[in-house]
């Protein structure tokens, strides 16, 4: 998608702090972190919406989640971390590429 940010990250047009990368996904730290450690993961390929995942393409989502435990133990996340994702606009979702929020670095409690 020619105009969405997520998709100028992936691509290198945008420049972003990276923790992780390979041909598939893209982990950089978040510009407005809500946590000491707050990450996203894009994958490479563009899904605007959680919505947007059937069978055609949930390899793509299962992906990321084999990779989240590993960039939670490359950036010392060893006691816990949260994952999140929005879904639409009354979820808070701001930018329209499916991403997951890593966030960790201090104790949570069980409410948002």
């Amino acid at each position: 998608m020619e105009n969405c940010i997520f998709c100028k990250i992936a691509s290198g047009q945008i420049p972003s702090d990276k923790v992780y990368e390979d041909d598939r996904i893209l982990c950089f730290k978040d510009l407005h972190p809500q946590a000491p450690i707050h990450l996203l993961v894009i994958s490479k390929k563009h899904f605007a919406k959680l919505t947007d995942i059937d069978s055609s393409n949930s390899a793509d989502i299962a992906y990321i989640f084999e990779k989240i435990p590993v960039i939670a133990k490359k950036v010392g996340l060893d006691k816990g971390f949260r994952v999140i994702a929005n879904c639409g606009e009354d979820a808070g979702q701001t930018v329209f590429h499916v991403h997951f929020h890593i966030l960790g670095g201090k104790k949570f409690s069980e409410s948002f």
